[in-house]
């Protein structure tokens, strides 16, 4: 009997669960963002690590049962990293009959020839590797490509951008490519990592552990996630809370002069007044006489005076 089948014996119930709030977590990001329609091709980045394997198991699940027609097809990109065990994939995805391609990017020499010794590759390393994915998603005529970065990912990027970029941004559940020709979805928005944890332990995938990105001692991505783990613990929840804000953005609550048009608000007292709440209230000592509205003027060169 496989470990699989006696993790399943187990703790059946507990799985079950899980199961079925990864399913719908991944079916409602699915649908909110409109990341498959009939007849896609997605094009599935398997890296070997847990979130990408139950990305592809969770799709290939929702793909059974799915109102629409889309096909799916794996793709990782060996990038020659030493000790990387090449056969690892080939054989679970054979073993799953999952349509596949490995291709081949030494990524890891140039990573290495260019990058100082102690400084992250993360920079780097991303855009070879999205360079090469967008190109071979062309080739093969895939419409979508699948990375599995999750709820906390997106979380832990946002306060990354803010305070190491000044940036207020994060990862997008959806993005169209900056040429426009590939799009990239995150069916995994929605999904917490403590739940793909377990589901990858559960199901035994046969995780390969990368030592060239996001495992580096020295990342910030690893000071965030070790603030945002706090956070969680102390006050369960907050995740969720902060993820959900992303999708209830306020431009007029916020500073950017690019995306609320602040410089020409004005006022509007045509009309009869609505009330305000708790608008009552008692003058009870001033220095200021009773000010006669006809006689005021507004000047208009108001930014020319102040600097």
């Amino acid at each position: 009997m496989t470990s699989q089948i006696q993790i399943s014996l187990k703790s059946q119930p507990a799985f079950l669960k899980l199961h079925k709030r990864l399913r719908r977590n991944v079916g409602n990001a699915i649908v909110d963002y409109k990341m498959i329609e009939e007849g896609d091709t997605v094009m599935v980045c398997l890296s070997g690590g847990k979130d990408s394997f139950a990305m592809l198991d969770l799709l290939l699940t929702l793909k059974k049962a799915a109102p629409i027609n889309f096909s799916i097809i794996a793709v990782n990109m060996d990038q020659k990293q030493p000790g990387f065990p090449e056969e690892v994939l080939p054989n679970y995805l054979e073993a799953q009959d999952i349509p596949y391609y490995i291709i081949d990017k030494d990524t890891y020499s140039v990573v290495k020839a260019k990058v100082p010794e102690g400084k992250t590759t993360c920079a780097l390393c991303s855009r070879l590797r999205r360079g090469t994915l967008y190109a071979f998603a062309e080739e093969i005529g895939a419409t979508k490509i699948a990375l599995g970065h999750h709820k906390d990912d997106i979380v832990e990027t946002m306060f990354l951008n803010m305070f190491y970029g000044s940036n207020l941004k994060a990862m997008p559940p959806k993005l169209l490519s900056d040429d426009k020709r590939n799009i990239v979805i995150r069916p995994l928005a929605y999904c917490r990592e403590s739940d793909l944890i377990a589901f990858a332990d559960y199901k035994q995938f046969p995780i390969i552990p990368c030592n060239l990105c996001g495992s580096q001692e020295n990342l910030q991505r690893q000071n965030i996630k070790k603030m945002v783990q706090e956070w969680e613990t102390t006050f369960p929840g907050r995740t969720d809370n902060i993820f959900n804000s992303l999708q209830k953005i306020s431009p007029s609550q916020l500073a950017d002069r690019g995306l609320f048009d602040f410089e020409n608000l004005s006022i509007d007292r045509t009309g009869e007044r609505k009330e305000y709440d708790h608008d009552e209230a008692t003058v009870s000592s001033t220095n200021t006489p009773s000010l006669d509205t006809s006689t005021v003027k507004f000047v208009d060169a108001t930014r020319q005076k102040y600097l």
